[in-house]
């Protein structure tokens, strides 16, 4: 039963999600997004190549910052993700998803996990903006380091590393059946065809990386150590050690180009 409060809470959360300003926001956050996945593709194509680089958010907000009129795209960014975090919260607020409890409890954490992923990332991208910014692999392998060294940290880095794990699955799963388009407005004709294109090798490129990444931290908690773990950087070049597997970096370094594309679209054509 609704509260005279907790429905006052509802309505002011819906109008805020109806606001021009926040759904302006959360588009410019979906173009960050993809932003940032078409330059980590483009470091992970280098490296696929033979060259360096960093292939994650910090080398990409990294190559950013240090290009002309970086720090203000890194600004807008910044500002765009934070918005995009708080429609997600908005969004875990006003779920009517599902047709049971445990289905809409299961919504809202699923739209409060990606508001967290979304707030990391604005975080990331607004030191960088502030000329502060730090390796994600580092802080992916210091984190670890602090999980292990708790009681029942193995176990708990084995679970994060499952659940990574996971939600590459649910990535590959939504990329193959094209349950992404629920999410953007479809436009027809041609245009909807390469959206669609876009999304399935996006999505599928993003759930191997995400896959990878679960991989690794597994491999950490078993072996009780954390320079095992790494993070998306790691993940990438970890593909180079499989057969073929510069070709699979190819092909992934090209998915999260395509992914970033998408992600465009999706700030063009949004479902909110």
């Amino acid at each position: 039963m609704n509260t005279p409060s907790g429905t006052q809470a509802k309505q002011a959360a819906d109008d805020a999600q109806d606001s021009t300003a926040v759904r302006t926001l959360a588009r410019f956050g979906y173009a960050a997004n993809g932003l940032v996945h078409i330059l980590i593709g483009v470091i992970a194509l280098q490296v696929a190549q033979g060259g360096g680089g960093s292939a994650d958010q910090s080398g990409a907000l990294g190559a950013l910052s240090s290009s002309p009129g970086g720090t203000v795209v890194l600004w807008v960014c910044t500002v765009g993700l934070f918005g995009l975090a708080l429609w997600g919260i908005l969004e875990a607020f006003l779920v009517a998803k599902g047709d049971t409890e445990l289905k809409k409890w299961g919504s809202r954490l699923k739209e409060a996990a990606k508001a967290v992923v979304y707030a990391a990332l604005g975080v990331t991208a607004l030191r960088f903006a502030m000329g502060d910014g730090s390796s994600s692999s580092q802080s992916s392998k210091s984190a670890s380091a602090q999980l292990l060294s708790a009681p029942g940290g193995v176990v708990l880095l084995v679970l994060v590393g499952v659940v990574v794990l996971a939600v590459g699955g649910v990535f590959v799963y939504r990329g193959v059946s094209k349950k992404f388009l629920e999410n953007i407005a479809e436009p027809g004709g041609t245009a909807g065809t390469v959206v669609t294109w876009l999304g399935i090798v996006g999505y599928t490129a993003k759930g191997i990386v995400l896959g990878a990444l679960g991989v690794l931290l597994i491999v950490a908690a078993v072996k009780h150590d954390p320079e095992q773990a790494g993070g998306l950087d790691e993940a990438l070049k970890s593909l180079t050690e499989l057969p073929f597997g510069v070709f699979l970096l190819g092909f992934v370094a090209l998915g999260l180009i395509a992914y970033g594309v998408y992600c465009f679209a999706r700030a063009r054509w949004p479902r909110l």
